[in-house]
């Protein structure tokens, strides 16, 4: 993204054309189509209007082509209004959506405007072209304006950066992040760019006409020069071609830019990470490596190619690609470049020729080639010739560089071995040592530079810190760099989410708005968990660096223990790729993140050849040595190749390597980072890539939207959308939106936010959708939008309004005018036609002749009117002259006043000019008074600033003075050591003149010995000479034949020559010391070996135990299978009891039904006349018994075979059960008796290891004792030597301390006399000891044989001694003469120094005493000021809590509230739900009373059906007899007419019967079919209800399973617990009675040490008296302190040879009388004495060894009993927490059996009414047959009733019938209601923990804000202190003044003015220059020296 100031307007790449934007037609436009936005794949979003709605899909007009297409509701997004195109801040828009944030970019990029705002992002797109807006003149025209009022641009930020930082005083920070190739690093060169040219130095001097010397003018701008030069090396050094960017940044970046209190730039310093190393060895096509190996190539001379080696491009393997040239620049140039910003930041040549040998070096690293020899995979290096030359670089030996690369020495155990390398291992050393080696050039680089722009003159008060780091990256398979780029980028983006929402609702706070607060910072943190989390569980990061730990560890296994710990994590997944692509996924705020985990542990351990890291550490080169210091910290190749060893081994060297893996140290780096940047106010800028073309002025949609997700600017919008990102002020709300409302607001004026709020009532908006604060309306997204719609409808409605008004106004004018015009032709016409008729008439003509004439008659009329007018005008005139009269006077009056005015004018004219006069003298001295107060405010400034110092200052001090407390408490106690060290020192004395005794006799011994070595060693000697001359023959005749070898050879006499002097050397002094190394070594391969196979029993022991744990699991599993079959057995029977039971119901049914059905088979055959219907009825039963019976049979037979394959199963499972309790019993035996065995074994080997350890100890300890005896004799020697020339100097001290000793003599004899007890108490201890002497001397019988290996050792002890005796004469001597001289002065001091003494300490006392009252009395008086300050601060921190706890009351009355309410609405439900099951029971009650109606409607039917045969059986006896009748002849003549009415009546009879048979035939087939409906319906709903049943009773069953399962699991778990319990009661029991003992050992301890306490106490007070009398002499007693500890060792040894010396002096005496006699006496003596002191000095150090250890257990044993209490509180915690759950579970299994009861009682019920059911079924047909029979008779009574009857019947069946349906459809929305009922419980659950944990949130916060709170109170109160300690200074400043007196001022502003102080001259000089000015008036006015401030 490159840039130049061109000819063009820079103004139209920077401002909207407003015109274009405003354009009422698109608003219009707009407003007419409902314009969204849809996904386009080409276009990413195109605009389309609405057309018509289906449902989901939506159908759509394209804006573009006009082209119609189908779209999903939830596709579209929506539009904003034309008003807010190419917005200058997207986080205006109204509607926040990708499609809007695309739209606002693309336009404004068409448009040339690159720089886009969104919240607190400022979006860069790189424009591929020069713009001309980074000129002088813009950056002018951006300085000091604020980021509102000038158009986007990367210079608005960095301004309000610096005006923040200025302002605020608080540091900033930009952060400017991106993909490669979005002009990253373009945008930070452009910001050092305005800091360098805005807070340059010399350019605020230029403004302020300062005079500068010609010596600083040299160095003007040298510190802004320097920092934009930094940036081209950093580039050449740090930047790459790559595919997408030519100059693109192979590493990251922090440049901090330091200010003074001024605002100058100070200093600088730049952090770099993660540099892609790998670039320097490997490219990928079409790339480069770095600038500067093409720049070095290209632009060296000839003198530096042949210095450096250089060659052509294609020699080099490293430059994969050859020599790829950048268009549009030279190598050559850049080169020359490169080397001018290395000399403007001060690099010596030598520097750059050694950089650029290293570069060099770098190449030559790729020309290095191995081949595989023939038979071996060893490398080899057929040509050195490249080596020389990368030797002769690097200054290393060639021969030793071949070696170390080709058979580098490895560590392997203890040993090191030379161990041949591969082809492909010698490859991968030295691609690793090159890429090592640039990388460490990159960091020297760096550094090198931030020394060059640190400036520690001008001290840096605050910063601003670029970021320029590599954006989120997502690529087809990352690798680890892109994870730790990926984890730097979400960390950025938690901190922009955490900046965007402090901001966002620090407005709402302000605004008083209701909001509750969210972190979205907290969204980020699972993800940031998931990958540097260390442990619970460990991140990935954390798995990686454990994994480089391991032995054999792969990137496999690393992968597998990701999946493994982290497989659950939300934000982790298993990849969806094929395993060869990726590893493991990880999702990103960004996306989905595929990670392939290939070479991550070589790239987390960046292992190198340390013998070639040592050799270069080694170099002749300094420079390159340099390089290569931290040597120690790198990874080896033997730790590498560790890895193939066992655990132990690895671990051993692990801890000696000491190295940082890489993810450990960019950790590290970037929390650094994260902690600089969260105490800075961040500022961010988003680079963003349009394509990957490099083509100017095309943006790719889908490549920029993938980045606005990746930066975070999506990310940004959503939390936008969270809050309410659109806000308008009162005004203009109400201004724009009040014709929405227009009754809303009354007349007359209004509050604002009233007016606003009416408004909104009148609206009726939600209150979720909007806020209204203190001076604006906030509203969510997409509402102005809303409003903005409706506002434009309103307006179209209102002008289409007034257009038909205005239309039909008009209209009507014209009509009225049309109107008139048709009257005026009618009355024309009228006219006209009269004239026309008239015009001949005589009489008209007369009369138009006499009209005129008649006016002479109105004449007087006319003159009458005249004389009234002038009588008028006269009136009017009289009253005009009235008015003028009075007009006049009133001009007079008016003239007077006008004189009076004009007088006072001029009066106040005069006192106007005095006033004038006097604000000009008060203007001059509010001036002056207001530059005094400048210089006041600038002195306060500096005087706060101070003050802070001085506070700063104050706090070390008390800190410092209280390591001085702490340090004097240390040497208290160190006295009260050294007091008990002497007590021990005077046992020591004396145990040290017994064994002078005894060496004194060793020594004559030694002497006779050392004779016959004498002889041995001049034997020795000739022999030497004798081999020697020999060797010299041979090496004459070595170097005549073998010539070329002489190097060799020399070098290797020079190793023999040392060799021999160290094996001399160890001869004499390591005689014994190899025989004791080979015994430790022993000793600890055994130990090794015990503990391998102590490791292996504790292995065996482990596995067993495992083994008895899964016995022990399968043993319970097997109980629980037992319980579960057993219960599973009882149902079993339960279920075949009730089967039997219901067979025997069914063979009964069956029974009853052959027995109906023999009855039914009877009726039928004699009811064979009846109606066809009958018949069919009959098959049809017939068939449905058929059916039942085959059912039935099916049924029987199918519970036969079940039962009989449960009884199967069952002896099954009970013999398998039987078989394994017998395999368990068996198991548990050889268990217990395999614990048994593995018990004993344990204890045997436990035995073992002790006896081990036992030995173990007294083998160091006799190797300890015996170099204590060495070095004894070796201080005993040196301190002899010192001492002659020491003794004369300490004298005097000794005189001194001696005294002091003596007083601490006698005190550590009183302690003596208590330590007495202490020893009887010991006495016990040392019995048990004496056994271990008696073993001890035996080992040292063994012992003797290693005497003799001595012997050489006692020959150098030998000529140590005697030069001892004659050290010991001279000393004896001088020793009488100093004893003379203390006894001497003793005396005199005794004398005289004891009353000096007293008389100085009770003044001393007495002062010390006073002086501390005075400080006490201080003390008391600050803490009292302070007690009462932090008084108040309290009651004001009281108060402010007592306010939040009233809010906090109010909001959980609030929620309780709400609670009530949701249990109120929750009992509604639940009286809902009961209502409904009572309407279902009605419903069912009404159901079951229809099915008894239709039954006896039935019955009716039948007996309808008997009726009407009787009726016809009837009318055959009536014809029958009719017939009979009519044959009679008999009573013919007199009964016919009676027969015939008769026969009439009875024909008329007749036809009404067979009408009414007509009727009931067609009811009875009307009622026969609406009863096989119902029966139908019946069987149906019958069968519904029972495969309910049947599901629901399975259900429970399945249930009640579980529920028995779980509780007897639970039992179970509880017995386990129960026995862990009891277990751990036992333990728990016997470490009580351990503790006891303990206890009592305790006690004694503890009484022993009280009284060690008490003297303690005594000693301290004596001590301090001391130290009172100590402080006269501080400056030697600081001394002293210094060499206390040395002086008391002197002065013991020194007492000790004193008191040896002595008694030698005596003991030789007595020795030289007594030698010859009594020599063999005493050499028996001296074998006693050695074994008796060696075993007392073994039996003390045991006895303390002891103590120590029992100490050491006595803590270990409290640590376990808290460890154990610990445990037992945590299984207490389990045991109630599992005992809840019991009772828990038992409640439910007590619910779940109650319902299973419940259900079990329905299921009687319900078949108990199928039992009547079928009874009803069967006896319908026995009493319909007697119904008919009985009731034949009594029909035609009822025959008129059943009719009516019927029809009700028919309504009522219909009726029920929709009841049914309609009972059926409730029952359905119950079920329904019911689940939505159990989705709004669970929605409330969840509901209510939200807000719990928005309580529990919202009180952090509260205690977070009151935390804060106090701080800003403290702060205040040091504040108000600072304030009135300045007001003070203040005062005293103006008394100065009014007395006159010369006043110095420092002023904080740059520049100089001169102040006239009542004749008195001050310059005020600026911060840079003066810091003081001497007050004195007869001082010179010339400016202090320049001090730093």
């Amino acid at each position: 993204m490159a840039h130049r100031s061109g000819q063009e307007d820079p103004e139209r790449y920077l401002f909207v054309d407003r015109a274009v934007v405003y354009n009422p037609a698109t608003q219009a436009d707009w407003t007419a189509k409902k314009v969204v936005w849809i996904p386009s794949e080409r276009h990413g979003f195109e605009a389309a209007s609405i057309k018509e709605e289906r449902g989901e899909e939506v159908v759509v007009e394209l804006s573009e082509n006009g082209k119609k297409a189908v779209v999903n509701k939830d596709d579209i997004q929506k539009m904003n209004p034309p008003k807010f195109s190419k917005v200058e801040d997207m986080a205006e828009l109204t509607c926040l959506n990708e499609a809007s944030v695309l739209h606002n970019l693309k336009d404004r990029y068409y448009s040339g405007l690159i720089y886009t705002y969104s919240g607190l992002f400022c979006v860069v797109i790189n424009p591929y072209k020069n713009l001309p807006i980074y000129s002088e003149n813009i950056i002018e025209m951006y300085r000091g304006k604020k980021r509102h009022e000038m158009p986007p641009h990367i210079y608005a930020i960095s301004e309000s950066a610096y005006r923040c930082m200025l302002q605020d005083r608080e540091d900033q920070s930009i952060l400017c992040t991106g993909e490669s190739g979005a002009g990253k690093t373009e945008n930070t060169k452009k910001v050092i760019q305005y800091l360098a040219h805005v807070a340059s130095s010399h350019k605020g001097r230029k403004d302020h006409n300062i005079p500068v010397s010609p010596k600083t003018l040299a160095h003007q701008g040298e510190l802004e020069r320097q920092l934009l030069q930094a940036n081209p090396i950093l580039e050449s050094f740090g930047n790459a071609k790559t595919v997408k960017n030519d100059n693109s940044s192979r590493f990251g970046k922090f440049i901090r830019v330091n200010f003074d209190v001024t605002g100058y730039i100070v200093g600088a310093n730049i952090e770099t990470y993660l540099l892609e190393k790998s670039r320097a060895v490997r490219q990928a096509k079409d790339e480069r490596t770095f600038h500067v190996f093409y720049q070095l190539l290209a632009g060296a001379g000839e003198h530096l190619k042949t210095d450096l080696l250089l060659e052509g491009f294609k020699n080099y393997r490293f430059l994969s690609n050859g020599n790829i040239t950048i268009p549009g620049q030279q190598d050559k140039d850049n080169f020359q470049e490169t080397m001018d910003a290395m000399h403007i930041m001060s690099f010596s040549h030598e520097e750059i020729v050694c950089m650029l040998k290293v570069v060099s070096a770098v190449l030559q690293f790729g020309n290095v080639v191995f081949k595989k020899e023939r038979n071996t995979d060893q490398a080899s290096m057929p040509e050195n010739t490249v080596a020389q030359k990368l030797c002769h670089l690097l200054g290393l030996n060639v021969m030793e560089f071949t070696r170390a690369i080709l058979s580098p020495r490895i560590k392997v155990g203890r040993d090191y071995v030379q161990k041949a390398q591969t082809k492909e291992q010698a490859d991968f050393a030295v691609e690793a040592l090159a890429k090592a080696t640039y990388e460490r050039l990159f960091r020297w680089l760096v550094h090198r530079i931030n020394k060059a722009l640190d400036r520690t003159k001008r001290q840096g008060a605050s910063f601003i810190g670029i970021l320029d780091i590599a954006g989120f990256e997502i690529f087809e398979l990352n690798s680890f760099e892109q994870m730790c780029i990926n984890y730097t980028n979400e960390k950025l983006q938690q901190l922009f989410n955490h900046t965007m929402f402090i901001l966002e609702q620090e407005e709402y706070q302000r605004e008083g708005i209701e909001w509750s607060f969210i972190d979205f910072g907290l969204d980020l943190q699972p993800c940031i968990d998931l990958i540097e989390r260390p442990t619970n569980p460990p991140g990935v990061l954390a798995l990686l660096d454990e994994e480089c730990w391991f032995p054999k560890a792969t990137d496999k296994t690393f992968v597998d223990k990701v999946l493994q710990e982290q497989g659950t994590h939300p934000k982790f997944q298993k990849p969806r790729q094929l395993k060869d692509k990726a590893d493991f996924c990880i999702i990103h705020y960004a996306g989905r993140v595929d990670y392939k985990a290939d070479e991550w542990l070589m790239k987390n351990m960046d292992p190198l050849n340390d013998n070639v890291a040592t050799l270069l550490n080694q170099s002749t080169d300094k420079f390159v040595a340099d390089l290569w210091k931290d040597v120690d910290r790198i990874v080896g190749l033997d730790q590498v190749a560790g890895m193939n060893e066992t655990a132990f081994g690895a671990a051993y060297k692990t801890k000696k390597g000491m190295f940082r893996t890489v993810g450990q140290l960019y950790k590290e780096s970037l929390t650094k980072l994260m902690a600089t940047l969260r105490n800075t106010n961040p500022n961010f800028v988003r680079c963003i890539i349009p394509n990957h073309e490099k083509r100017a002025g095309k943006l790719d949609p889908h490549l920029v939207l993938d980045q606005l997700r990746c930066n975070g600017v999506l990310e940004g919008i959503r939390i936008c959308r969270q809050g309410f990102p659109n806000r308008i002020v009162f005004q203009e709300f109400r201004q724009r939106y009040e014709i929405l409302t227009p009754n809303a607001i009354p007349k007359g004026f209004m509050d604002g936010k009233q007016a606003c709020e009416r408004m909104i009532r009148a609206l009726e908006l939600d209150p979720n959708l909007f806020r209204i604060g203190q001076s604006k309306v906030f509203f969510r997204a997409g509402v102005l939008a809303h409003l903005e719609e409706e506002r434009d409808l309103k307006i179209t409605d209102i002008i289409i309004y007034f257009q038909s008004v205005c239309r039909g106004y008009l209209a009507r004018k014209a009509f009225a005018k049309k109107q008139q015009q048709l009257n005026c032709l009618k009355v024309l016409q009228r006219n006209c036609s009269a004239y026309l008729k008239l015009k001949h008439w005589q009489w008209w003509r007369l009369f138009t002749k006499v009209k005129p004439l008649l006016q002479v008659t109105r004449q007087e009329e006319e003159m009458q009117a005249k004389d009234d007018e002038l009588v008028k005008v006269k009136e009017k005139q009289t009253k005009v002259e009235g008015e003028l009269v009075e007009m006049e006077r009133k001009h007079s009056q008016l003239i007077e006043e006008k004189n009076i005015l004009a007088e006072q004018l001029q009066a106040e004219t005069e006192l106007f000019a005095e006033a004038e006069e006097m604000r000009a003298r008060l203007a001059a001295k509010k001036q002056e008074l207001e530059e005094i107060l400048h210089d006041l405010e600038s002195r306060v400034e500096e005087e706060e600033e101070r003050t802070q110092g001085l506070q700063s200052e104050k706090k070390k001090m008390q800190s410092h003075i209280q390591d001085l407390e702490e340090q004097l408490d240390e040497e208290e106690a160190a006295r009260q050591k050294l007091q008990l060290e002497k007590v021990t020192a005077e046992a020591k004395m004396k145990k040290f003149e017994e064994d002078i005794l005894l060496l004194e006799d060793q020594n004559s011994k030694f002497l006779k010995e050392k004779k016959l070595l004498d002889d041995r060693v001049n034997e020795m000697m000739s022999q030497l000479t004798e081999e020697e001359e020999k060797a010299k023959n041979l090496g004459k005749t070595k170097n005549k034949q073998e010539v070329m070898m002489v190097d060799l050879e020399e070098r290797l006499k020079k190793e023999e020559k040392t060799r021999q002097e160290l094996e001399k050397a160890k001869r004499k002094l390591d005689g014994e010391t190899t025989d004791l190394q080979d015994q430790i070594a022993e000793l600890q391969a055994q130990i090794e070996e015990l503990r391998v196979q102590l490791a292996k029993k504790e292995e065996e022991l482990q596995a067993i135990q495992a083994r008895g744990d899964e016995e022990v699991t399968q043993k319970n599993n097997a109980l629980k299978q037992v319980r579960e079959l057993q219960a599973q057995l009882a149902e079993l029977q339960e279920d075949l009891e009730s089967e039997k039971v219901s067979r025997n119901k069914a063979e009964k049914l069956k029974r009853d039904l052959s027995e109906e059905l023999e009855a039914l088979k009877t009726e039928l055959e004699d009811t064979l006349d009846t109606t066809a219907a009958q018949q069919e009825l009959r098959t049809k039963r017939e068939q449905e018994v058929t059916e039942l019976k085959k059912a039935i049979d099916e049924e029987t037979k199918n519970h036969e075979a079940q039962i009989q394959e449960m009884r199967q199963r069952h002896s099954t499972a009970l013999e398998e059960l039987s078989e394994q309790l017998e395999q368990t019993k068996r198991f548990k035996v050889n268990l217990e008796k395999n614990k048994q065995s593995t018990e004993s074994a344990n204890k045997e080997l436990v035995s073992e290891v002790k006896g081990l350890q036992q030995a173990k100890t007294e083998s160091e300890h006799k190797k300890k004792k015996l170099e204590a005896q060495l070095q004894e004799f070796m201080a005993r020697v040196t301190e002899g030597e010192k001492g002659k020339g020491e003794l004369a100097d300490r004298s005097h001290k000794l005189q001194t301390e001696l005294d002091n000793v003596s007083a601490l003599l006698e005190d550590a004899e009183r302690k003596g006399i208590k330590l007495v007890k202490d020893t009887t108490v010991l006495e016990s201890a040392l019995q048990d000891t004496q056994e271990l002497l008696q073993e001890e001397t035996r080992q040292k019988l063994n012992m003797s044989s290693h005497i003799r290996q001595l012997e050489e050792e006692k020959s150098t002890l030998q000529e140590q001694q005697e030069e001892d005796e004659v050290a010991c004469r001279n000393l004896e001597k001088q020793l009488c003469t100093l004893q003379a001289q203390l006894v001497e002065t003793k005396k005199k001091l005794e004398d005289d120094v004891g009353m000096v003494e007293g008389l100085e300490e009770v003044k001393r006392k007495l002062q010390k005493d006073m002086e501390l009252a005075t400080l006490r009395l201080e003390e008391k008086g600050i803490a009292f000021e302070k007690m009462e300050k932090t008084k108040t601060r309290l009651q004001q921190e009281l108060d402010d809590l007592m306010v939040d706890l009233d809010h906090q009351r109010t909001i959980v009355s609030n929620l309780e509230k709400k609670q009530k309410k949701f249990d109120q609405l929750l009992a509604e439900e639940k009286n809902i739900s009961a209502r409904y099951a009572e309407e279902r029971d009605k419903a069912e009650a009404e159901a079951r009373e229809k099915e008894t109606k239709s039954l006896s409607l039935a019955r009716a039917l039948d007996e309808a059906l008997e009726a009407k045969e009787e009726f016809e059986r009837l009318n055959k006896q009536l014809r029958s007899e009719m017939e009979d009748l009519m044959s009679s002849k008999d009573d013919v003549g007199k009964n016919v007419h009676e027969l015939e009415k008769s026969k009439r009546t009875l024909d008329q009879q007749l036809e009404e019967m067979r009408t009414q048979l007509e009727e009931l035939e067609d009811e009875l087939q009307a009622t026969e079919d609406a009863k096989l409906r119902l029966e139908v319906n019946m069987q149906a709903m019958k069968a519904q209800y029972e495969r309910d049943l049947q599901g629901r009773d399975d259900q429970n069953d399945e249930k009640k399973r579980a529920l028995v399962k779980q509780v007897r699991e639970m039992e179970a778990e509880l017995e386990d617990e129960r026995k862990q319990r009891a277990l751990a009661v036992a333990a728990k029991k016997k470490l009580e009675m351990d503790l006891m003992d303990m206890v009592g050992q305790i006690e004694g301890a503890n009484k022993a040490r009280d009284e060690a306490i008490k003297q303690l106490r005594k000693l301290q007070s004596q001590m301090k008296d001391y130290q009172r009398e100590l402080e006269d002499a501080r400056a030697s007693r600081d001394e002293i302190f210094s060499q206390s500890k040395e002086n008391e060792k002197k002065l013991k040894s020194l007492e000790a040879e004193v008191l040896q010396l002595h008694e030698d002096l005596a003991a030789s005496e007595r020795a030289r009388r007594h030698a010859e006699q009594e020599r063999d006496e005493l050499a028996d003596e001296i074998s006693n004495s050695t074994s008796g002191k060696s075993a007392l000095m073994d039996e003390k150090r045991r006895l303390e060894a002891r103590i120590a250890q029992l100490e050491e257990e006595l803590e270990e044993e409290q640590g376990n009993m808290e460890l154990l209490n610990d445990r037992f509180r945590k299984t207490t915690i389990q045991v109630d927490t599992l005992t809840l759950e019991l009772v828990a579970e038992r409640s439910m299994a007590q619910k779940s059996e109650n319902a299973r009861q419940q259900l079990e009682r329905q299921n009687k019920d319900l078949r108990a009414k199928l039992g009547e059911l079928e009874g009803s079924v069967k006896s319908r047909f026995k009493a319909s047959i007697t119904a008919l029979e009985a009731k034949i008779l009594q029909l035609e009574e009822q025959l008129e009733q059943e009719a009516k009857e019927r029809a009700a019947a028919n309504k009522l069946v219909r009726r029920t019938e929709k009841k049914l349906k309609e009972v059926c459809m409730q029952v359905e929305d119950e079920r329904r209601h019911s689940d939505q009922y159990k989705e709004q419980m669970e929605k409330a659950n969840s509901r209510m923990k939200q807000l719990k944990r928005q309580l529990e949130e919202a009180e952090e916060e509260a205690t977070r804000a009151n935390a804060y709170r106090r701080k800003l109170q403290r702060e205040l109160d040091d504040a108000t202190e600072a304030s009135e300690g300045l007001s003070r200074e203040v005062n005293t400043l103006k008394s100065r003044l009014r007395r006159g007196g010369p006043i110095s001022f420092s002023s904080s502003r740059s520049g100089r003015r001169q102040l006239q102080v009542e004749g008195t001259s001050l310059d005020l000089l600026s911060d840079d220059e003066v810091e003081n000015k001497p007050t004195d008036a007869n001082a010179n006015e010339t400016p202090a020296a320049p001090q730093p401030e």
